[in-house]
């Protein structure tokens, strides 16, 4: 066997192309002090950019004129971020939505139109919600006197630029339920009322969003109605008492109302009303005769006694078909509670005080009538 060296073969590398080992001492020293250092400054830019994206969403924007805000029912805390950024309140949503969770905030956020402007801080923006702070809507508000006719409501409604006169009596003269109005259901399905709703619309002053409809006027009216019913004390036993039904009630109170002025008054011709319809006397009530009428008149002649209506209570024994006004509650209350009187007959004082003098016979009605006419100016 042949001896062989390495000068036979060819060489497969040089000296010089070996790895240069790594270095020891203080150059490896150096060489990994300046890799930490070059990772904990990336660390610390990128740290300190999250820290002034961070700072930067949290501070308020640029100031600017108040801006309304609708924060509709069902709004989550972070739908309502991204509508905040969008109408410039706040400059992040997804900052603010991490703000909410690091303060526990959001849960009671109240629905409504808002007023915030630009540049306010979010805690302030936060308590505004919470406190539901909102911006009061813009509203109508009318009076409807004590005694108005359905006509005339209607007639003062669009008077006042709120409702068609004509789209408002269209309703009222509607046959139909009315939903959680309780009141309405007591009147007869056979009835010959002139307006169907007349003496169910509340006389009050009412304050309602503008734009109202009129059926929404009309619902809220009928509600009235049902609030104030429902505050008599023993309504129920009231009326069963009286052998009434809510609709007769109304009837008679809505009689008392067009026809006293005084309060002190009213349980006594209250009295005269059940004592006539006792004695199975007409009430022969000047109201009733007004109320068909287009025009009130100061002084009903004979031919106005004569008119063929239900509602004549010259030519009809008993109640007419429904109420001729809407009655106050003071009406109301007289109607429930009459005084208990002999009287029969009443006769208004012509000297300006709008009081009446009771007569319990026919021969003193004539000499009250004859008193009365003695005080007239």
């Amino acid at each position: 066997m042949e001896e062989h060296t390495l000068s036979q073969y060819p060489q497969s590398y040089h000296e010089e192309d070996e790895y240069e080992p790594l270095p020891t001492g203080p150059r490896r020293s150096r060489i990994t002090m300046w890799v930490i250092l070059t990772l904990l400054g990336i660390m610390l830019l990128g740290a300190g950019s999250v820290a002034l994206y961070v700072w930067n969403g949290l501070r308020p924007t640029q100031a600017g004129d108040p801006i309304r805000i609708e924060v509709k029912s069902g709004t989550s805390p972070f739908n309502l971020a991204e509508q905040l950024e969008d109408e410039g309140i706040i400059r992040s949503a997804f900052i603010f939505k991490y703000y909410l969770k690091l303060k526990d905030e959001g849960n009671r956020f109240q629905a409504g139109a808002y007023e915030m402007t630009p540049g306010m801080e979010l805690d302030a923006v936060i308590a505004k919600l919470n406190a539901g702070d909102t911006v009061k809507a813009e509203t109508v508000k009318f009076t409807i006197p004590e005694g108005f006719t359905a006509v005339q409501i209607a007639a003062k409604l669009a008077d006042e630029g709120i409702v068609n006169q004509d789209e408002m009596m269209k309703l009222i003269d509607e046959n139909r339920n009315w939903e959680d109005v309780d009141s309405v259901l007591q009147i007869p399905t056979d009835s010959k009322e002139l307006h169907h709703l007349e003496g169910y619309l509340f006389p009050e002053t009412y304050e309602l969003k503008k734009g109202v409809t009129a059926e929404e006027i009309i619902k809220r009216m009928l509600s009235e109605t049902d609030r104030k019913l429902n505050s008599v004390a023993e309504l129920d036993e009231k009326l069963e008492s009286l052998g009434l039904t809510v609709h007769q009630m109304l009837t008679i109170a809505s009689l008392i109302e067009r026809e006293v002025v005084v309060d002190e008054e009213r349980p006594i011709v209250a009295s005269v009303i059940y004592n006539r319809i006792k004695a199975g006397m007409p009430l022969q009530i000047d109201a009733t005769i007004q109320y068909l009428l287009d025009k009130q008149k100061e002084r009903l002649m004979e031919k106005d006694l004569e008119v063929v209506s239900p509602y004549n209570t010259y030519l009809n024994k008993g109640l007419p078909p429904g109420p001729i006004a809407s009655p106050s509650l003071k009406s109301i209350q007289a109607a429930l509670s009459p005084d208990t009187t002999d009287y029969l007959y009443y006769v208004t004082k012509k000297d300006g005080s709008h009081s009446h003098l009771f007569a319990k016979t026919y021969k003193e009605h004539l000499r009250n009538i004859e008193e009365s006419n003695k005080t007239a100016g």
